[in-house]
């Protein structure tokens, strides 16, 4: 592919978030891979912490004013932008007051929230309405963190016939970030979107969904998996190899641009 379209969705990212492997990754890969001569964009939530006057955040109000329906609640999505200047680029961030915008320091302060299921969902449906709204057809979507691991299902499931979204593949990045506090019990119910049914769950009503199974669960909706981190968990890791999908072992700062320039094309052209 000469020229493909990659969509970073991520759940931190520097300078907005503090440093962390994460934040690190999704600053200096999707920047890279626009240096490479490819068209990307950039995806994080906006968290209360990020200060929108410092960071020159702005809303966008052709992309903003949608309800998400979750758990028969309106939700208003609400679409920011702002650019980092020294490497010409442009990230989206999803905001919302209920879910986004408790203050915090760190990033794991979020990790064990109660509402952490609802606001998956939320990140998950409101960067796919907002890719709709741009008129942008991702070759690849390339996901990062536990907060976007909801992508991979939806694309699949109930964007499978969008025209934004139908010939798009998916990468999976894992890392070690896990949180401990699980999911509420009805997860399963508040996940049911357009095309989606109890099948298409390998988890019941009133399960209790962990870090494991929710990563297994993109797993299962990826096309191609990559190691964000140096260790992996080992069932996890087992998980992957059993899948038999493209996988790329962790990379260091050194090779990463190019180990995933050189995947992208690999999980594009696979079962092509």
């Amino acid at each position: 592919m000469s020229k493909t379209k990659i969509l970073f969705v991520t759940q931190e990212m520097i300078p907005y978030m503090p440093e962390t492997e994460i934040a690190k990754v999704c600053r200096e890969l999707p920047q890279a891979i626009q240096e490479r001569g490819h068209e990307i964009r950039t995806f994080m939530p906006k968290y209360g912490s990020i200060n929108e006057r410092r960071n020159q955040l702005h809303e966008v109000i052709r992309l903003s004013g949608m309800n998400l329906i979750i758990d028969d609640t309106d939700h208003p999505l609400i679409i920011k932008v702002a650019s980092i200047q020294a490497a010409r680029m442009q990230v989206y961030f999803t905001d919302n007051d209920d879910y986004f915008q408790r203050k915090v320091g760190e990033v794991m302060d979020e990790a064990n929230r109660e509402d952490n299921d609802e606001r998956s969902i939320f990140y998950a449906r409101g960067v796919l309405e907002t890719v709709k709204k741009l008129r942008w057809e991702p070759d690849i979507i390339h996901c990062h963190g536990w907060l976007a691991s909801l992508v991979p299902l939806y694309v699949k499931k109930s964007y499978a016939d969008d025209p934004c979204f139908r010939n798009s593949k998916i990468v999976f990045s894992v890392y070690n970030n896990a949180f401990t506090r699980p999911f509420d019990p009805h997860f399963a119910e508040k996940i049911i979107f357009r095309n989606i049914t109890d099948k298409d769950l390998p988890f019941t009503q009133g399960t209790e969904v962990d870090y494991r199974t929710l990563t297994k669960f993109a797993i299962d909706y990826s096309d191609g998996i990559a190691a964000g981190s140096a260790q992996t968990d080992p069932e996890i890791e087992q998980y992957i190899q059993a899948s038999h999908k493209p996988y790329l072992p962790y990379q260091s700062d050194e090779t990463r641009a190019d180990a995933f320039d050189e995947f992208y094309d690999k999980v594009w052209n696979n079962n092509q």
